[in-house]
């Protein structure tokens, strides 16, 4: 047998991925922080439900703290704010010839190769619809894009068999020679995402408000900016085309992706963003400063104006410390940032 793949979180994306690699007979192991949820994976196995799939899988899981050996595949599924914890904490356990593949939201590959060195790592983009429901359980609810690529945009004999690995998951998954583009086009769409989360009403309806379209246009238009300053250029995927919030845009084209957005996430039955479980379900905080915050970082760094992200992180900070609560309202707030930055 194949030396297992080390799945660190095993949450909505290492649960739903790691699930479907063992059901196709790739030894896995689970690696989470939640003793509950690993003590319900060992007795009961992991098991998927929703619309997609039903099954259960038989599979062992570990505390971080309980992880021996030594693995040449790792695969990084935790909150972005966790990273650079748990990066550390997995590197004794990654062999001197293996990698990690950063199956998260953000620019996480930054932080995982300064740690480990960007020859260890490779970058990934993902956004199909899932959610941790309780111990033992994750609920995976739409296919969405599964992209693969290396660092510096080369095709190498590992990311060719990770690839052929993870079409056991996703069979319409890609290698890319652009990963960042891909990562920055979920920055535009992950900025929206968390908008939509200052309400207690689902993705596809806010998305599809309006009276709020113009403010969430703005929003998607503030991210390209600073992605064309980095020199980056974002690519789309499920709806999200980063052409129709540049420069000068049609909007007819940024409406166009709006709709299509609209009902990619009308499809799901994940119905409302992980963000906003973060912060009515499991009471906790969200991916904000990890994931929206460099945005803002590197907006000041090339000289760009962010005021309206610069605000929607304010809003989900002060929802998180419980000094708002979840309302339409909040996204007026957010939309009189556009003043500033007009």
């Amino acid at each position: 047998m194949s030396q297992p793949i080390l799945i660190w979180g095993a949450g909505a994306i290492g649960g739903t991925m790691g699930a479907y690699l063992i059901r196709a007979g790739v030894p896995v192991r689970f690696v989470d922080v939640a003793a509950d949820h690993v003590q319900a994976i060992n007795a009961d196995g992991l098991k998927i439900e929703g619309p997609i799939d039903n099954f259960r899988v038989r599979a062992e899981a570990m505390l971080p703290k309980d992880v021996s050996g030594s693995y040449r595949q790792i695969v990084l599924a935790v909150k972005a704010h966790h990273t650079v914890a748990a990066t550390k904490a997995l590197a004794p356990s990654l062999a001197a010839d293996g990698y990690v593949l950063s199956a998260q939201n953000g620019l996480n590959e930054i932080e995982i190769a300064k740690i480990l060195g960007a020859e260890r790592t490779i970058g990934a983009f993902v956004n199909f619809g899932a959610d941790y429901m309780r111990p033992g359980v994750v609920m995976y609810g739409g296919r969405g894009a599964v992209v693969l690529g290396e660092l510096d945009g080369s095709r190498t004999p590992r990311l060719e068999a990770l690839y052929r690995c993870l079409q056991l998951f996703e069979p319409d998954a890609v290698i890319t020679d652009d990963i960042w583009g891909y990562l920055w086009g979920k920055l535009g769409y992950g900025a929206l995402l968390f908008a939509t989360a200052l309400t207690e009403a689902s993705i596809a309806d806010v998305l599809a408000s309006m009276p709020h379209q113009a403010l969430l246009r703005a929003l998607a238009e503030e991210v390209m900016r600073v992605a064309a300053a980095k020199g980056v250029a974002p690519k789309g995927f499920n709806g999200f085309d980063p052409k129709a919030f540049m420069a000068g845009a049609n909007g007819a084209l940024a409406a166009a992706s709006m709709q299509a957005m609209v009902e990619f996430n009308r499809r799901s039955a994940k119905s409302h963003s992980g963000i906003y479980r973060d912060l009515a379900v499991r009471k906790r905080k969200t991916e904000i400063d990890a994931q929206i915050g460099p945005i803002a970082g590197i907006g000041r760094e090339q000289g760009v104006a962010t005021p309206i992200t610069d605000r929607l992180i304010q809003l989900i900070r002060e929802l998180e410390d419980g000094k708002r609560h979840m309302a339409w309202e909040n996204l007026d707030a957010l939309g009189a940032a556009m003043q500033v930055e007009a």
